[in-house]
Formats: structure tokens, sequence, C-alpha cells
């Protein structure tokens, strides 16, 4: 290694042997290993928290122990229903917690050591404090670190600190996990490691497992925060209502009647509680994540699964989506009559180099190499610069500055009159043209010196020598995956580091309209220009890391929602930026920890099904969601309404566990898991309050009537609330069946079947008894024929506002959208 740079300082750890076997178990006995807090794996006591120790369970528990201490049992059965939900919840999210962890545990990244003079590959949560860390480019920085020796490392810390230029690290410099390899290589010895280490501090919150990172959680958290400071001053108001109703708060609690009260007024506050919204949210979102696991995409964040269903533009890196990533040879292209000495020696090296990415990998068959040769000096490949240099010496088979890559960064500093540059680009640009990547070997006679490869600076007089051709195989799957975008009005821009011809090339093989390709050399760098450009334009090449990351700022800036897709080191920033990051199990481990989304076979295909899956969750959750807050609306309406005209609420808990259970909680459990691709549209919160607050307004309304006329003609209290729970019952199930619209055979089965029962437990005599219904007058039930069509009638009024509103309406602008859509994706369809 004649140009590598060695630490001035000796290292504890011998870097050529490393730690011994004994050396590393002292350290992990000592807690000295890089395991740190799974900030993004759900612990189980947060998911115990979450489920169990809430407020409203509280409320629930503290009711229902009081039912117990009373011996009115029979009421208590919410408390076991609530109990069972947390538990469904608990079993749900940990059943979801212990897929995604072993998903994430088999694909996890690696880390290179070198132990007992040997180089291993290990667990990252095996590496220890005094290891030999083995860095290359494309790899993460695994731990914390002082840089021993190294060949011009270049390290990229935007994901850390934000500076989006690669960092040189010198023997000594301090390398930090989390920061990325993207040129030469280097030994460090690990100096902090776990919760020490820098990335584990600066990303313990940022990474964290959450069900609040989305608009359905933070949706239902604000209802829940409103009903928290309703709750209490209307519970005073219920229980004044219940003791004034039973003869006042002195004889109440005298004669005893107070217990009655109790029962009444912890009916009237359990009802107001949309415990089992939460419970589907929660179980939609594991469910929908293990889903996808058995597809082999792992969903880092359960949040992500609704997040897929907000997206309405994806970014596409070309390399490993739309192609395989496997790059072929193609054959080489020679420019100029007299071709330098050492032209093949120069391609056999930069094959068999060891830190050769793929294509020039592909070198190796039609280049070997004949036997090893130190360079004089050299430039590693980044992909920022987009090439890569070695010199030889003169004496040698090669001699001579080589330099590789992209012909418009290798050629750019060309004097616009050298004609062979001139020459050299446009052969480029039709090899290009046809779909094939092209790099260019070129040549100066003079090495370059260490100062030249330190400031990686290109020499000067270089003459191209040769074009180099290679093909990418493109996916079988990726014409449907992008015919399904466009059907579904998800739009498209391809991204990528290479030749925009190359990328248009591929583009309009998978059957986009994409012209010649955007040279993004040429993009502005004012934000709303380049979102304009963006709308524009739909292939790009040439873009380098930091332009990506620019891209998908200016797309989100102009109120898209951006799913950024890619496998490469170079994709890192932009997929940390997008508002759902997805990579591929074959890129970089960079990459993949920074993804919210990875395709475990990075298979592009999937996609669809991923986006399908975001949809059913959020579409599902948003139909349940109308129903439970529903029941909000009308237990709170109905609370006010009894406790202002001093009346008792007119529904035992008992009663109330029966009506919820037939027309919410049943069906509701069945409707979240159903298919559904409605796609997703922002106001969640506004459309379901939209519908869920009339609603509710109109089952207390009509409750109010029946009661009210029940009480007028000195019914008694059993009829009372008899009569309100068979109304209650019979305008839930409209409300269900209003909401389960359009009906399927499994949507009809679930609500014929929800009548069926409800038909049972009004006339099956043990749970008439237990239910303590009696006969009704014919005055109530005269009430309940006038009162309960009236309520149908006015929900089906709301129901078909709601549609006009929220569903029709957005129905008929669907196809201007799409027109528009079509318009900007194939631009020469309107010419």
């Amino acid at each position: 290694m004649g140009d590598q740079q060695v630490a001035v300082q000796q290292a504890d750890t011998d870097p050529e042997r490393g730690l011994s076997a004994a050396e590393v178990a002292t350290r992990l006995r000592d807690g000295r290993a890089n395991v740190a807090d799974d900030a993004s794996s759900r612990s189980i006591w947060s998911i115990l928290r979450a489920n169990v120790f809430t407020l409203f369970n509280g409320i629930v528990v503290t009711g229902f122990l009081l039912l117990l201490f009373l011996g009115r049992w029979q009421d208590a059965l919410f408390g076991i229903a609530a109990i069972t939900n947390a538990l469904i919840g608990v079993v749900q999210e940990y059943r979801a917690k212990r897929s995604l962890d072993r998903l994430a545990l088999l694909h996890a990244p690696r880390a290179r050591v070198v132990r007992d003079g040997a180089e291993v590959e290990i667990d990252v949560r095996g590496v220890v404090q005094d290891d030999v860390l083995l860095l290359r480019a494309g790899d993460q920085v695994t731990a914390d670190g002082r840089l021993f020796d190294g060949v011009r490392l270049e390290v990229d810390e935007s994901l850390l600190t934000g500076e989006s230029d690669p960092i040189d690290k010198d023997p000594g410099d301090r390398v930090l996990s989390g920061s990325i390899v993207v040129g030469g290589q280097g030994r460090a010895i690990v100096t902090d490691v776990g919760d020490a280490a820098f990335a584990a501090r600066l990303t313990a919150e940022a990474k964290r497992f959450s069900l609040v990172s989305s608009e359905l959680r933070s949706s239902i958290d604000r209802i829940l925060k409103w009903i928290t400071w309703a709750i209490f001053p209307i519970m005073l108001i219920v229980v004044n209502a219940n003791m004034v109703a039973a003869g006042g708060w002195s004889q109440a609690i005298e004669s005893g009647e107070w217990r009655d009260a109790a029962v009444a007024s912890v009916a009237a506050v359990i009802a107001m509680i949309p415990l089992g919204l939460v419970l589907m949210t929660s179980i939609a979102f594991a469910v929908g994540a293990v889903k996808l696991g058995s597809h082999n995409v792992l969903v880092q964040e359960l949040p992500a699964v609704e997040g897929l269903a907000r997206v309405d533009l994806i970014c596409l890196d070309k390399t490993g989506t739309l192609t395989s990533g496997d790059v072929r040879y193609d054959g080489v292209h020679r420019l100029g009559d007299a071709q330098p000495e050492g032209w093949r020696f120069a391609l056999a090296w930069n094959g068999a180099e060891p830190d050769a990415n793929a294509t020039a990998r592909s070198l190796c068959d039609e280049y070997p190499l004949d036997g090893p040769i130190d360079p004089a000096a050299r430039i590693e490949f980044s992909s920022a610069r987009k090439w890569s240099a070695v010199a030889f010496d003169r004496e040698s088979a090669a001699p001579g500055t080589w330099v590789f890559g992209a012909p418009e960064f290798v050629l750019r500093d060309a004097d616009e009159t050298d004609a062979a540059a001139s020459a050299a680009l446009e052969r480029a640009g039709r090899l290009a043209a046809s779909g094939r990547r092209t790099l260019l070997l070129a040549h100066a006679a003079t090495p370059f010196d260490e100062a030249d490869a330190d400031d990686a600076r290109l020499p000067a007089a270089l003459e191209p020598v040769a074009l180099l051709t290679f093909r990418e195989a493109v996916r079988d799957d990726a014409a449907a995956t992008l015919r399904y975008f466009a059907k579904e009005g998800v739009a498209v821009r391809i991204i990528s580091g290479d030749n925009p011809r190359t990328v248009a090339a591929v583009a309009r093989e998978v059957g986009l309209d994409a012209g010649e390709g955007f040279d993004a050399r040429g993009l502005p760098d004012d934000p709303d220009e380049l979102g304009e450009v963006l709308e524009e334009h739909l292939v790009f090449g040439r873009v380098t890391p930091v332009q990506k990351r620019a891209m998908v700022r200016a797309l989100r800036a102009r109120g898209h929602t951006v799913a950024m897709t890619g496998d490469g080191v170079n994709d890192a920033l932009a997929i940390k930026e997008a508002d759902m990051g997805i990579a591929m199990e074959s890129g970089s481990a960079a990459t993949k920890a920074v993804a919210r989304i990875v395709l475990l076979d990075s298979r592009f295909s999937h996609m669809p099904g991923v986006v399908a899956e975001g949809r059913r969750v959020i579409a599902n959750i948003e139909r349940v969601s109308m129903l439970f807050l529903s029941k909000t609306a009308y237990a709170i309406a109905m609370a006010v309404i009894f406790g202002i005209l001093l009346w008792p609420f007119p529904f035992l808990p008992r009663q109330l566990s029966v009506t919820d259970g037939l027309t919410i909680g049943i069906p509701a459990f069945l409707l979240a898991l159903l298919p559904n691709a409605r796609r997703y549209v922002p106001g969640f919160l506004r459309r379901s309050l939209s519908f869920a607050i009339p609603a509710g307004l109109v089952v207390a309304a009509s409750i109010t009537v029946v009661s009210g006329h029940a009480r007028a003609l000195g019914s008694d209290e059993t009829v009372v609330r008899t009569a309100c729970t068979i109304t209650l019952a019979l305008i839930g199930l409209w409300i269900l069946a209003v909401l389960s619209r359009p009906f399927t055979w499994i949507k009809a089965g679930v609500l014929a079947a929800m009548v069926v029962g409800l038909v049972l437990v009004t006339t099956v005599p043990i749970a008439v008894q237990f239910l303590e219904f009696v006969p009704l007058p014919l005055d109530t039930l005269i009430d309940m024929a006038i009162v309960v069509p009236i309520a149908w009638f006015l929900i089906e009024v709301i129901g078909f506002w709601h549609r006009r509103r929220f569903g029709t309406a957005s129905e008929i602008a669907e196809p201007e959208r799409k027109r528009r859509h079509s318009a900007r994706e194939h631009p020469s369809e309107g010419r």
C-alpha cells in the first residue's frame, strides 16, 4: 500500500491481529458490545402501556370494580370486553413485534472486523470496544472509532451532521457510527459502542417506533384529548341527574337508590369512550405489517403501513428497481487511430480491483488481469465525482494516468475546440440513447502525483481512448408495476446517476414517454424552479446524491407525498428525506438503515401490494371510525340532554354492551380487515366527524323522544330502557348498513348476522331475562314505529350528503385529475 497513510500514534489493538476470542469475550461480559436500546422495535412494556395503562382503561376498570362492589356483575360485562380488547391488542402487537424483529434479525447489516489475524463478518451487535473495523466504499460505519490507516478514505456524515460534502479522513481522525463510506478504504479502532456511539445518541428519538406519526393516530389522539376534557364535567352532570331522579341526593343515599343511580352513571360514562377505535387501529397496523412481512416486505415502523396509502409520487432509481442491477459487459468502442500502450491492462486492473463496483467487475471476463500490480497513485470512485483514476509508473505495463468514468464528467474540463473530446461525447450520447450504460476510458501520458490524488483533481491533457458499453436487464415486472401506478394516479419520476439518454431508453422500454431525459447538471438550485422542472420532466440522469435529496425536498414542498426507492449508498440521503423511504435488500447497509420499508427479495413488483395494503388499512379504519365516533357522539349528546332534563340515563351497562357488540364491535373488527382499494384522501378526521356527529345527534334525538314520551305516559323505568335499547339497536344497524356500502357478500352476511343477533337477544327467554327486557305497551311501540323510520331516513340523508361531499364529488373530479396527470406523464399524446 504505497499511498497508504498510517496513524502516527500506535493503537492499543494490533490492527493486523485484531482482538483475540478471549479479549472479545471479556468485553462482552463487561458490557462493552455494540448493543443499544432498540428504538426501532417496540418494547413489551410500551405495548402494555399503550394497550393497558391508559386513562380510559383506568375509567373503565374503575367502573367495572364499582359494579362488582355493588353486586351488579351482570352490568360489568363491558369490563370483560375491555380486558379482552386490551389482551387482543397486546397479543396482536406482540406477534407483530416478534415477526418484524425476526425479519429484521435475518436481514440485519453486517460489520467486517479483524479477529485473531483473520477478517470476519459479524453482526453489528457483535462489535466490541477496541475491535479493528474494516471500512470500504458503500459501508455504513457501525461504531465510533479512530482511523488507524486508510487509502484516501472519504466519509459522508450528512445523515448525522447535515454536511453534504464528503469529508476526507486522515489517520487519527474520528469516524462516526451512522456515517457512510463513499470512497477509499481504511481500518479503524472502535472507541465507542452501543448507546455511547454517536449515531445511537443522535437517533434515539428519530428512529423510535411510534404509532402516532400518522394522520390516523394523530386524529384519534386529538379525539381522545377532546373527550378527556369533556368526560369529567359531563360525568358530574350525569351523576347529579341520576341522583336527582332517584329522589335527590339525601333520599337516594338514605334509601339505597344511589346504587341504581351509580349503575346508570357508569353506563353513561362508559358509552362515551371509543375504546375499540384505538384497538382497531393498532390491530390494523400490526396485521398489515405482518401481512406485508409474509410477502417479503419488512416494515421497520408500523405507521409506515398507513403512510403507504398517502403516496402520490414515487421516485425510482433505475438500477435495482427498473433493472435487475446485474450489469453485463456489452462491448468496447475505440476512439481515435492510435491507442496508447496498456489500455487493456488498465481495464483489467479496474475490473480486478477489490473495491470495484458491479459495472467495473463485469470487465473481468473480457479483460483478465495476469498478475497483481501496485499503482503509483489512485483516486477511488465516488458517486459524486462519477469517475476513478489510477496512475502507473512509466516502466509498468500501462504507463501514465488512466481515468475511468462517465464521459461528461471525465471530459468536463476539455476545451470546446478539442475535436477528440467532442467526438467522444457525441458518440457516447448515441450509445447511451440505445439504452446502454456508457463509460469512458481516458489517458494522460504523465502519472498524477499524491497532491492530485489527495485533491481528487482530474489530470490535464486527457485523451479519450475507448468507450465501454454495459447492459442492464430490465425487470420483467417493471412495466406492469408502472402501469399500476399510472392507473392509481401515482406519478413516477426516474432519478439516476447514469446518462440521461440511457435512463430514458430504459424508461421507454417499460412504457414511459420519457423523451431524451433531463441532464441533472442543468438543474436549478432554487427550490421553486427545481420543483417546476420536476413537474415537467419524468426522467433525470447524472443526478448526484445531494441533488436527489434536493429533488425530494422540492417535490414535498409542492404538496406531494413522496416515496423514494433505491438500493445504492447514493440513494440514502433521498430515502431519508422522503415521506416513505423504501430500500432493496440487495442494497447497501446505509440505505436499508434509513428506510421505513425494505423489500427483502429486492423485487420492485411488491410495490403495488405495498401501496394497496396501506390504502386498505386507512380506508377501513376511516369506515369503522365513523361507527365508533357515532357512538361517542350520541353518548355525549344523551348524557348532556338527560343531565339537563334531570332524567336517569335510559340504559343499563349490560344493554349497551349488547348493542355495542351488535352494531359496532363485532362488525368493526370484521370490516377493518376486509379488502378496500379506495384511494387515500387527506382529511380523515373531518370526514369521519362530518358523518359521526350528525348521525349521533339523530340517535340521541330519537332516544330522547322515545324515552320522554314513555315517561310522560307513566311507564316504568324498565319499559323505558327496553324501548331505548331496541331503538338504539335498530338505528345503529342502519348506520352500519349505510357505512358498509357498497355491499359485498361478506358485508351483507355480517349485517344479516347482526340482525339475527338482535332478534335472538330480544326473543330468547334467557337473554330477555338477563337484559331485563319487558313487553312494551302499544303506545311505546307506535312511538318507535314512527321515530325509527324517521331516524333511518335522516341517516340516509346524512349518508347521501356525506357521499356527495366526500365521495361522489371526488369521483367526479377524478377523471379530470387523471387527464391532467396523463398529460403530464405523456406530453407527446397531447400534441
